[in-house]
Parts: C-alpha cells; structure tokens; sequence
C-alpha cells in the first residue's frame, strides 16, 4: 500500500475526531471562555503564568511527543502495521485525547491543581498520597533513561577494542549538542523579549524564528566536541534550571522554538512521502503472537503510548499546561488538539520505517530512532538540502523529542516531591516539611535521585516503564470520571477506554510477572534485573488495585456534596 494513502487516511481521520468529537466534549464539559482561569486569578511570575493559547499548545505538544510515538510505532510494527495504524488513531481520538483533554479541564476547573491534589480533592488523601508517590518514582525512570538518551545522542567518542577516538558522527552530534546549548541561550533571550513587549500574532512568530535560525546557524559553525559523561551533567544542568526557574523564562520560549523544528520535521517527512510517495513494506499483520515481544494483546497497547494514550501527558496537563491557560477555549487545542498532532507523528514515523523496509519486508538496521531520522534526513536531503545540514537538523529534533520531555518531567517531578510531603498551610508547617516542600530542596533530591539511577543502571527496570506508563493512564481517567460525575458533567464516554486501559495493564503486568517467575524457576533470573522487576511488577499491580478499588467506591457511590471547583471569577464554590 501507497504511504501517503495511509498518512492521508490517518490525517483525515484525527482532523475529523478533533473538530467532531472534541467539540462535543468542549459542549458537553462546558468550556466557558469568559470564566477566569487560575493562570489569571493566582498568577505568580513563576508556575502560574498567563500565556497565549499557541505558545501553551507549543509548550505541552513539545513536552508529550516525546521518544514515544517514534519509538513505540516503529517497534510494534512487528505485529503489523494496519493494528498499529488503528491503535493510534483510534487510541488517539478516544483515549489519548480525552484523557490529556480531561486532565487539563478538570485542572483548570481546581485552581491549576495537579492530578495527585485532584485525587485527593475527589477521592481522599490516601489516594493522592500513594499516587504522588507513583508519579515521583514513575519522574525518576524517565529522568534517567531521557538523560541518558540524550547524552548519547550529542556523544562525540566511541569505544572499540578499550580505544576511545572521535566516532564517524562526532561533527554531526557536536553541532546538535551547541544548537541545543545555544537554544537555552536565545530562548531566554526571547523570553525577556516577549516579558518586555508582549509579541503576539508574526512578531512572536518572527522572533521565535529568528532566534531559532541564529541557534541553528551558530551551532552548527562551532560543533562542540564532548564525550557522553560530559553531556550528561550538561543535560542535569539544564533540567535543573527548567525546574526551578520561570514558566515564561525558559521552557515556554524554548518549547514555542522547539515546536518551529517540530513542524519542520512533519512537513519534512509529509513532503518527502507526498514526492516519493514510497510503498509501505512492512507486512500488514503478522499474526497474534510474535516470539520476541509476546501477544498483541497487551503487548500493542503497552508498547504504542504517547501516540495512543499515555499516563505520562496528563501530568503536563495538570502540572504545567493548566498553570498558563489564559482562556479556557484553548484547552481544546492545547489538550485535544496537540495529542492528535502526536498521533500523526506517530503515523509518520510507522510510514517512515514501512518506506524503509525491504521489498520483502525485512525491518530497516538500527533504532527506531535512527531508522525515522535517516529517513527524513534522506527527504530533505532530495530538495537539494546540505547533507551536513539534514543530518544536523534531524539530530537535533531526535535530541528535542527527549529533551522537551524530560524538562517538563523534571518540573512535575519536582512538583511531585512538594506535594507529597505539603499540608493545606504551609506556612504553619513543621520546619523539615517546608524545607522538603522548596522548590530548590525538592529538584535536587529529584535530579539527584534520577542521576543516580543513570549510573546504577536504568535499564534494569526500564521494560515495566511502558506497563507503569499506562497504568498511570487508568489511574488519570477513574479520577476523571469520579471528577465529572461529582460536577454532574457527562463521563459515560470514559468508561470504555478506563475499562480496556485497566485490562491492558493488569494483564501486561501479570504476564510479565509469570515471565519473571518461570525465569527464576529456570535458574536464569539475576536478582538486580529480573528480582528487581518483579518486586517493582508487584507493587505497581497492590498500588493499582488499591487507587481503582477507592476511586470506583467513589464513583459508583452517589453524587457527592460539597466539593468545591472555580467558578468565573476564580474563587472556590460549593458544586
């Protein structure tokens, strides 16, 4: 099948769930653009920040389209590429979507309050402190492994034989490395331009550009040649300051120049389908089973998150989005409209892989990683591009696909460790309580604790991430629906997606555990891998039971009373 056929099925299919069903949602949550928003009523120059609704979409569009929906794309393919096609459209407009939509609305509508402080609003403090908890730990993993990709990617050295020299890509990834260190620079600089003269419409576009190409330009001049050790505590640096520093400062200048490479990207690899218009040769479907991943079902739906649905984007929803909506009509396209742009890169990057396969249907050499950006390198390389150019620009944007990510990460871990050990007034804590709830206190701890998790190896529990990822999904959407039933909004249309979501993880979990079972029955299990997993395989399933069992108490019980959310003018009322 024709690749573009595909991309535009795909295109067509999201277009039409964005403007027909989230919509509907919209009408029927009641999305009410004269309310005040709590970036309005509470702002603070720091977490709470009054933003324009595309720098907002650009913020949480560069934070959620992560490694995920090139990675998990590319590699579920092995089952076929038609069951992950519908996966992650469907998956996109009914689950991912609504719940990264759902997640922003009902934080909004509570002050900009994260997930944990909703479950606690609407089902009790045990839940919100046993999930802070989970997402605090859930932050670490991704901390580590994003880091660690990232200091990969600008590595300039390679190991062969106990020999380290400059590896054949070190000018290529030294120059993604200065570009990403130069956008630091002139997204603050462009964030003090946009505090000081307030740009919108072209002016901000032109700006943005302009400080984008100056970072691009520059990088790529003067490459900086590091090993991957070095980069690594470059990156910590960097989250660090993303963490603690301003909103407007840094992270929503840096995401709004990010998404201008974004787009490069996609129109790239649009473009570069439309003219070569290259077969898909991947095999449709494979078959129920495969020997190295196990079955479809789980497997799929654990494997393909950001791009379908994802725990992970509605802590950005609630953590950092919610804090800078302006106007509540722009959480449709900041919540809805930014998953579905995901789920078309998703789409992408399967085409990419597909164009790349052989005739025969033999899967392209390398990551998925390197697999997408060779492909598009190689489109834009076909309009007359500079090599060193393409290469270097696609670099970057592989970079950035972890980079924006694990920024937003580092802020919500942080936030996370606050909330957990906050009371309802600080200020007549207890002294230790305030020092663990700084700011400044609570990153450290967080990067610290990620860091080291870098070092004693990640990997070890890295393949639970996708199971604890979803599993965070049907944790997100019971409280939604908890949340929209105490409002008296409409939640019938969560409950499918909470259902199948909850099934995927439980039974990606408990299939794993036997997994790890039979391997230490078979004497082939090693404690700091297999033990590990297991242990942390059992907690997440207690943690689970113990979250649904409370929340859907909660939800089948009736209407609550007394529980509170903002009205128009951002004070607390009686629901």
């Amino acid at each position: 099948m024709n690749t573009l056929v595909i991309v535009l099925i795909a295109a067509v299919c999201l277009l039409a769930g964005y403007i027909l069903y989230g919509r509907w949602l919209a009408n029927k949550w009641g999305v009410d653009p004269k309310a005040k928003t709590p970036a309005c009523a509470m702002e603070d120059g720091q977490d709470y920040v009054p933003t324009d609704g595309w720098t907002v979409f650009a913020h949480q569009f560069s934070s959620i389209a992560g490694a995920g929906p090139v990675t998990g794309a590319i590699q579920a393919a092995v089952f076929g590429w038609l069951p992950v096609l519908l996966w992650v459209i469907l998956g996109g407009i009914f689950f991912g979507a609504v719940t990264d939509f759902g997640a922003l609305y009902a934080s909004v509508k509570n002050e900009g309050k994260s997930m944990g402080l909703l479950i606690e609003t609407y089902i009790g403090k045990t839940g919100r402190k046993l999930f802070l908890l989970f997402c605090w730990l859930f932050t670490l993993i991704v901390i580590a492994a994003f880091a660690d990709m990232v200091a990969g990617t600008f590595n300039a050295y390679t190991v062969k034989d106990g020999v380290t020299a400059l590896s054949p890509a070190a000018q290529t990834n030294g120059a993604a490395g200065s570009i990403s260190l130069l956008f630091i620079v002139f997204a603050m600089v462009f964030g003090l331009i946009q505090k000081k003269l307030h740009l919108t419409g072209w002016k901000e576009t032109a700006v943005g550009l302009a400080c984008t190409a100056a970072a691009f330009a520059i990088g790529m001049a003067f490459p900086l040649t590091a090993g991957k050790e070095t980069w690594s505590y470059l990156t910590f640096a960097y989250i660090f300051m993303a963490a603690v520093l301003p909103m407007w400062l840094l992270m929503q200048p840096r995401d709004y120049m990010t998404t201008f490479m974004f787009a490069g990207m996609i129109i790239g690899a649009v473009v570069g389908l439309a003219v070569a218009h290259p077969s898909m040769n991947l095999p449709v479907y494979t078959g129920f089973r495969n020997e190295q991943m196990g079955d479809m079902f789980p497997i799929l739906f654990v494997t393909v998150a950001c791009g379908a649905v994802s725990g992970f984007h509605s802590l950005v929803s609630s953590g950092t989005s919610s804090k800078t909506i302006s106007n509540e009509r722009d959480m449709l396209k900041v919540g809805y409209g930014a998953m579905v742009l995901e789920s078309l890169l998703a789409v992408l990057a399967l085409c990419v892989a597909g164009a790349a396969a052989s005739a025969d249907g033999t899967p392209a050499a390398g990551t998925p990683f390197q697999i997408f950006s060779a492909g598009v390198a190689g489109f834009l390389e076909m309009f007359g591009i500079p090599v060193y150019a393409a290469q270097c620009f696609m670099t970057m944007c592989v970079s950035a696909l972890a980079l924006t990510s694990l920024d937003s990460v580092a802020r919500i871990g942080r936030m996370s460790f606050q909330e957990l050990f906050s009371t309802d007034d600080m200020k007549y804590a207890e002294g230790w309580r305030k020092v663990l709830c700084n700011k400044y206190f609570a990153t450290v701890v967080t990067l610290a604790c990620g860091f080291i998790l870098t070092k004693i190896g990640y990997a070890n529990i890295w393949p639970l991430f996708g199971s604890a990822n979803q599993l965070l999904s049907g944790l997100v959407l019971i409280t939604l629906c908890v949340f929209l039933k105490v409002t008296q909004r409409e939640n019938r249309t969560l409950l499918i997606p909470l259902v199948i979501m909850l099934c995927v993880t439980f039974t990606a979990l408990i299939e794993r555990s036997i997994a790890l079972v039979n391997a230490f029955g078979a004497g082939t299990a090693v404690f700091m891998v297999e033990g590990l997993q297991l242990i942390i395989a059992a907690l997440l399933m207690v943690l689970g039971v113990i979250i649904v069992y409370t929340s859907g108490r909660e939800l089948f019980q009736k209407k609550a009373e007394g529980v509170k959310e903002t009205d128009k003018s951002g004070l607390q009322t009686e629901a």
